[in-house]
């Protein structure tokens, strides 16, 4: 729920007006903008739901990755789509993941055919 609830994301030209290069921003639940109401209702509701059904919830970076703007690129939509298949598939279920210590996290330590430092 915290990383729902931060949107964590960026102003990009083609979306935002007057932005010329990517800047990052936060926008609650990634469409603060949009919510008529607080926040923590949309999480809230959310967690309830994945509880009910038994969820599994995974967390896929489509933006930017490997460094700021000018240094880093957005995210393959190859590698994305290769990650998607995984989940969908089952595959990432077999994977053997490492805990991030800040986040409590839990990455793959290894997927096919995908750069293990982006993960």
């Amino acid at each position: 729920m915290y990383h729902f609830i931060s949107g964590y994301t960026a102003k990009v030209a083609g979306t935002e007006m007057g932005v010329k290069d990517p800047t990052p921003s936060f926008s609650a639940c990634f469409g603060e903008a949009f919510l008529p109401l607080h926040p923590y209702t949309y999480a809230k509701m959310l967690a309830e739901k994945v509880d009910k059904h038994g969820a599994r919830v995974w967390l896929l970076n489509t933006g930017w990755s490997g460094g700021k703007f000018g240094v880093g690129q957005r995210m393959s939509l190859k590698v994305t789509r290769k990650i998607l298949d995984d989940i969908h598939d089952g595959e990432l279920d077999k994977a053997e993941y490492e805990t991030m210590p800040i986040f409590n996290l839990q990455v793959p330590k290894h997927i096919s055919g995908v750069d293990s430092s982006i993960l």
